[in-house]
């Protein structure tokens, strides 16, 4: 037996690997917007784990919670047998935020499993059979998930599921393609991987109204841009249109795994029958995960963490938005995507941010862009510090 291995080579060759290419930062602690190696050295995140940590790493207050949790009791039983406290809580306190309609919430663990859920109980509902999802989204991973995503990440692994039509965003000509043969559109209010990509005006408010006219269940995707990361709890907010299931995950758990769909009790009430069990999690709701979620929600409302997301994607927005490397920058709140005048560019500006200190990371469909999206806790003096650092980088380029 080989002895004294690098955790690098236990991570290559113990580890399924999701790229032949992975960062591999050997991250040893991390606290607030700061990542520390195991060899001293300090990066900044300006990802969120990709929209998690948005209250950075180590937060007491969710720390706390997740500690307390854990010294009463952890799984207990399948999803939906348990009356559980932490769940109760959460939904409750979630439930009064949002419209009516959204009352009734299913817990999964994560948001490709919150996707699957919410189609299921779509076609169970309306009892039809045709999904409209929008081209350049992407959803998830499992195979319902990526029935509705991106040709790039599906070709190697059809047959997928049928009776799926993919539409061009912000087309209005493809909303009359929702007929009463549709049992869901499923749309991200932003398209995140596609370089934060915004909805024209009345696109997404005409899409519900069709939605409403052919009887078809609305579902937004709001799993990269729920829980404060556009300025608002979630970004349908900032819209005249309200979705008939929400999808949610990531930030929801507050650094723990969690997703869920939400739904109006009626609707999700079908999920119980014919099958019963319509839809089964062993570890949805994870009794630690929803008392983190408890804490980092806690946070987003309670204090005036929410009411400074704009000002600050503003400033990161107006430093770097004249830089002779870039092109545009498109963005809401604190989710923006850099997008380079030239494709090549955006590779070598992550590495050579990278070098300086700053995580950064690509979209899975956007080339010429990397991402911005830091905790919402970074304060404008690290955004300011952020900034030195990125037009250093993009200098470097020219």
């Amino acid at each position: 037996m080989v002895k004294n291995l690098s955790n690098r080579h236990l991570f290559l060759n113990y580890l399924g690997q999701t790229s032949k290419h992975p960062i591999a930062l050997e991250i040893k602690k991390a606290k607030g917007i700061y990542l520390y190696t195991s060899k001293g050295k300090k990066y900044i995140d300006m990802v969120s784990g990709v929209c998690v940590n948005n209250f950075g790493h180590n937060h007491q207050k969710v720390v706390e919670a997740v500690v307390n949790q854990a010294k009463i009791h952890m799984h207990l039983m399948v999803y939906g047998e348990y009356i559980q406290q932490p769940q109760l809580q959460y939904a409750k306190t979630l439930v009064s935020l949002l419209p009516h309609n959204l009352e009734s919430i299913y817990y999964v663990n994560s948001g490709s499993e919150a996707i699957e859920g919410a189609i299921k109980l779509a076609k169970r509902f309306t009892k039809r059979t045709e999904i409209i999802a929008f081209k350049n989204a992407y959803h998830g991973s499992t195979h319902g998930a990526l029935s509705i995503g991106h040709e790039n990440l599906k070709n190697t692994f059809r047959p997928l599921l049928p009776d799926v039509k993919l539409l061009e965003f912000n087309n209005r000509e493809n909303i009359l393609k929702v007929s009463k043969k549709t049992a869901c559109v499923v749309v991200e209010p932003i398209q995140a991987e596609a370089g934060v990509i915004l909805p024209e005006e009345d696109f997404l408010k005409d899409l519900s109204d069709r939605c409403k006219k052919t009887g078809t269940l609305f579902i937004f995707d709001e799993v990269q841009t729920g829980f404060g990361r556009c300025g608002t709890l979630f970004a349908f907010e900032q819209y005249e249109a309200a979705p008939d299931i929400l999808v949610i995950a990531k930030a929801m758990g507050g650094g723990m795994p969690l997703g869920g769909f939400i739904s109006s009790k009626n609707i999700m009430d079908s999920l119980a029958e014919n099958p019963t069990a319509g839809h089964i999690t062993t570890f949805g709701g994870h009794p630690v995960s929803c008392a983190s979620a408890i804490a980092a929600l806690n946070l987003l409302i309670n204090t005036s963490i929410l009411s400074k997301v704009k000002t600050k994607g503003d400033l990161i927005y107006n430093t770097l938005k004249n830089h002779p490397t870039v092109f545009q920058i498109r963005k809401t709140g604190l989710l923006l995507a850099v997008e380079l005048k030239e494709k090549k560019l955006a590779a070598k500006a992550i590495n050579a941010l990278l070098e300086e200190g700053l995580v950064t990371d690509r979209f899975l469909f956007n080339d010429y862009a990397f991402r911005i999206a830091p905790p919402l806790t970074i304060t404008k003096r690290e955004i300011k510090t952020v900034c030195k650092k990125i037009i250093k980088a993009l200098d470097a380029l020219k």
